[in-house]
């Protein structure tokens, strides 16, 4: 069954082209995501000889010492200037077991077929390679979605991504088959002196409005939201906005992992190890 396109990929390729200018000046939420990544990474305590790098922005991902990396990113110009491969992260062309690790940051929100990307992502790793990964999950920009939500209400326009909730990303880590998957999450909290200002810092990082039935913004619709944005500030005048980011971290399957215990393999019921201590 193929996957509906619900992003463009066009305009994806084309809006990531154009964030590639002037990266750098809007680059926080990819810093924070690849911050954890990478402090994620420095817990496992062991070697990696070859890496992807999915999604590789400006290339600022570096490999563990020793180990070869392949940069590729879905926009043409990030790929060009990391002197990587141009794909989409639902049709990577690597071989089963190229990798012995695979990195992503901050692009798999806008994936048409996430829990096949997944799957490819498993299949390029040898058994026992490591994926971590990092993206927007559910709850990210809820004050800009309510903002737009209270100027639209009477003829409400589809203008954000569905999101991914953490629970739902652990459960696509286990339907794509890695093994020991985890998700978590952690929040960016960042504030704004005004609509315009978020809607910069968006477009500088490849983040608005990719669906494939987006509607164009009119000018009263924008100056509504700009006003129940405002409307949202704190004392100093600014106003809240969060970035939700999902960690999913998962194993290629190898016969050294450990495996969960055999149902009914328990020496000690709940119910004895639950009762209390006695005096």
């Amino acid at each position: 069954m193929t996957a509906p396109e619900i992003f463009d990929r066009q305009a994806r390729r084309l809006r990531r082209d154009r964030a590639a200018r002037n990266f750098a000046d809007h680059d926080f939420v990819h810093r924070f995501m690849a911050e954890g990544v990478m402090e994620r990474l420095g817990a496992v305590k062991r070697q990696f000889l070859d890496v992807l790098d999915l999604g590789c922005w400006d290339a600022d991902l570096q490999p563990p010492p020793g180990a070869r990396i392949v940069r590729c990113d879905p926009g043409k110009g990030f790929a060009i200037a990391a002197n990587g491969v141009r794909a989409d992260e639902d049709r990577l062309p690597f071989a089963d077991g190229a990798f012995d690790l695979v990195l992503s940051v901050g692009t798999l929100d806008q994936v048409n077929d996430l829990p096949g990307a997944l799957t490819l992502i498993r299949r390029s790793l040898r058994p026992d390679g490591l994926f971590l990964g990092a993206f927007l999950g559910a709850g990210s920009l809820a004050t800009l979605k309510s903002a737009f939500m209270a100027a639209e209400r009477e003829r409400p326009v589809a203008r954000f991504h569905p999101q991914i909730d953490v629970r739902s990303a652990g459960d696509l880590l286990m339907r794509a088959g890695f093994a020991l998957p985890v998700a978590d999450t952690e929040t960016l909290n960042v504030r704004y002196g005004d609509i315009f200002g978020i809607f910069r810092d968006l477009r500088g990082m490849a983040a608005t409005n990719l669906l494939v039935d987006r509607t164009a913004l009119r000018r009263d619709s924008l100056a509504a939201a700009a006003g129940a944005f405002a409307d949202r500030a704190d004392d100093d005048g600014r106003v809240p906005e969060r970035f939700e980011i999902i960690y999913l971290t998962g194993w290629a399957p190898d016969d050294s992992q450990p495996k969960p215990a055999r149902r009914g393999s328990g020496t000690t019921s709940l119910a004895e190890a639950l009762k209390p201590p006695t005096r």
